[in-house]
């Protein structure tokens, strides 16, 4: 009997387990409302009626978002549709003028950067910020936390941290071959290439083991031999269990390695979806390409927009 019941017992554990994992990843999205905003099944990050203006242009302005866990999450629009602004709200970078956004269920308002990036939430930036002079192991020891060796008390006795010190730069070394920079060990940070830079930005970020990876238009700039290896580092960040949240203009990118896309236009979050469904979407061609793309002007149209041309430039000639 008590055996029969621990089976019982280690049965609906395992379907608890495996209706959990169902709800985590890619998997977790099938199904999912494509309306703007839509609820996640396991969402890492919630935001709520997030607003950021500059004077009298609203940059941001987000009913609500949520990020998939354990999935990777493009978030795409056209020039000036606030994507990099709300990044940087959503890190600490910059502050809005009202709303909410949690990570893992914690608040996030008001936290500074470096603590965000603490607990768990790492970012890259389209103009890469490594550190052109210092080497690129030194740029990869500066991105591990919780260093001793970095306090002011315990800085002169390298007994108290030789080895933490020691741990930080085998991990170092074990990403940067990871990322195909182990030969550029010991070379300046700034005598890389835009791509390499790139790399070595995602690796570094790699150092604090985030939860979640946000990468500001990585495939900026780089190089089509390079391309390939970030595209399959990306991938491989999910794999291994990370969500990643990243901006691209590279539709072809966003196809390829996207378990769902966010639209931002103007400042909203105007659609949602899987990829296919996204390119297809009417709302979508009209950001990108405005409301009346699909009408053509008349030769009637074309006469009475000159007429007015014309007689704007008359009235100007007149002053």
């Amino acid at each position: 009997m008590d055996a029969d019941m621990t089976d019982q017992t280690n049965a609906e554990n395992n379907a608890e387990k495996n209706a959990d994992m169902s709800k985590t990843g890619p998997a977790g999205l099938v199904g999912v409302s494509t309306e703007p905003g839509s609820k996640k099944p396991d969402p890492i990050v919630v935001a709520d009626n997030i607003t950021r203006t500059f004077g009298g242009l609203t940059a941001v302005d987000v009913d609500h978002v949520e990020i998939q866990r354990g999935a990777i999450t493009a978030l795409i629009g056209p020039n000036g549709a606030g994507k990099t602004t709300f990044f940087n709200l959503l890190t600490g970078f910059d502050q809005p003028n009202s709303g909410s956004w949690s990570l893992e269920g914690k608040s996030l308002k008001g936290v500074a950067p470096y603590k965000v990036a603490r607990l768990g939430m790492v970012r890259t930036f389209q103009l890469t910020k490594v550190l052109a002079k210092l080497t690129v192991i030194e740029n990869m020891r500066l991105g591990a936390t919780g260093q001793k060796g970095e306090r002011f008390w315990t800085a002169p006795f390298k007994f108290l941290w030789g080895n933490q010190e020691d741990e930080v730069t085998k991990k170092a070394d074990e990403l940067l071959a990871r990322f195909l920079l182990d030969k550029k060990r010991e070379d300046f940070a700034g005598s890389l290439s835009g791509g390499q830079r790139k790399l070595l930005e995602m690796a570094r970020a790699l150092m604090v083991d985030p939860e979640l990876v946000m990468l500001d238009e990585p495939m900026a700039g780089v190089n089509p031999a390079l391309k390939q290896s970030l595209l399959g580092h990306v991938k491989s960040l999910r794999d291994e269990g990370r969500t990643v949240l990243f901006v691209e203009h590279d539709m072809d990118m966003v196809r390829d390695i996207s378990d769902w896309v966010i639209v931002m236009a103007q400042g909203k979050i105007v659609a949602e979806g899987t990829p296919d469904s996204v390119m297809a979407d009417q709302r979508v061609i009209d950001a990108y390409l405005g409301a009346h793309h699909d009408t053509d002007l008349s030769e009637l149209d074309e006469e009475a927009l000159e007429a007015e041309v014309v007689a704007e430039i008359e009235e100007e000639e007149a002053k």
